[in-house]
């Protein structure tokens, strides 16, 4: 009997993981190209000759955000980020099932949003293409995040998560929240700073 039980549940994965990738991969065919004019543009900024910044304006769409990549940043700030939106982020495909299994259970169970799911992936996707929360709008961030994963490394991804990722008001990316807050470059940040 538990032999029974086994295959029937590994059939029902692969039954299901068969059903997931055909429908992404039809989604992805009817979906435009990605719009990556968001991640492009950021802040104009003034320098000095010795490289030090001098003043920051707005960005065409009216927000402070500055050009942040993974090796500009505290390793401190990126291990804590990690651990706490996506631990799994060097080794899923831009989504994390589990994790999705998790939401949507709880989702459910409760009848209201009790955690997330989403991959920093999916939330570059969103960032990118920002879209109402609705079912069918997280099905195209699913399958946004799996183009992304395919046409990028996981540095360039975490890259334009830095850049983009909103730190209140129209400050967005840990870049231009770590000049505007402290006045000191991510690569800078103490212990305490990188917790807050």
């Amino acid at each position: 009997i538990k032999m029974s039980i086994t295959r029937l549940l590994v059939r029902g994965l692969l039954s299901g993981a068969a059903l997931f990738s055909s429908a992404a991969l039809v989604t992805a065919i009817a979906l435009p190209p990605m719009n990556m004019s968001r991640f492009e543009a950021v802040s104009p900024t003034v320098q000095a000759r010795d490289g030090a910044l001098l003043n920051i304006f707005l960005s065409a769409d009216q927000a402070y955000r500055l050009d942040t990549t993974v090796d500009s940043v505290d390793p401190r700030y990126l291990k804590a980020l990690l651990a706490y939106e996506d631990q799994w982020f060097w080794a899923h495909p831009g989504v994390n099932p589990i994790a999705m299994m998790r939401a949507a259970s709880q989702w459910i169970a409760s009848g209201r949003v009790v955690s997330g799911g989403s991959t920093i992936t999916m939330q570059v996707a969103r960032l990118l293409e920002p879209k109402p929360r609705t079912v069918a709008n997280k099905w195209v961030e699913i399958v946004r995040a799996l183009q992304l994963e395919l046409r990028y490394s996981k540095r360039e991804i975490l890259n334009m998560y830095l850049t983009m990722v909103p730190m209140g008001g129209n400050l967005e990316g840990v870049r231009a929240a770590s000049l505007r807050y402290w006045g000191k470059e991510p690569r800078n940040l103490s212990l305490s700073e990188v917790a807050l």
